[in-house]
């Protein structure tokens, strides 16, 4: 049986998806990390799935033969915080070490809110994301 990629983009605009963010206060970061991600990749944002927005999209495909597609970088406003999925590899410490108030994963970065790290240095990570990306998955 084929695997069939379960996060794809979808119909629902972004700005339907962050207006109906219950929480004020996250609404108002998420609609701050649209503009700022979209600035930052030079692409409009579309809904990944029900609830990542993702800027920019490239195909993959491992040695295994595993092969989708996804955004270049994304975010999530999701209760307990902000999900930035932004992949950089080539800096990402010294970022990260800029960055603020955080917590990350390999491909996440995870804020409680958008006030607690530097916008501006958010905006590098993902414009490091976008290229690198971008180089490794050209086309």
């Amino acid at each position: 049986m084929a695997y069939e990629q379960k996060t794809r983009p979808t119909p629902t605009t972004a700005a339907e998806f962050i207006a109906a963010v219950e929480d004020p206060k996250r609404r108002a970061d998420a609609e701050a990390a649209c503009a700022l991600l979209a600035e930052a990749t030079g692409e409009p944002p579309v809904m990944w799935g029900p609830s990542i927005v993702g800027f920019g999209a490239y195909h993959y495909r491992y040695a295994s033969g595993h092969e989708g597609d996804a955004p270049l970088v994304g975010f999530s406003p999701r209760k307990a915080n902000l999900v930035f999925y932004l992949y950089c590899d080539e800096g990402r410490e010294d970022l990260l070490a800029r960055l603020g108030r955080h917590k990350s994963g390999k491909g996440c970065v995870y804020v409680n809110r958008l006030s607690d790290v530097d916008p501006a240095v958010l905006k590098e990570m993902a414009v490091a994301t976008a290229e690198q990306i971008r180089a490794r998955y050209p086309g």
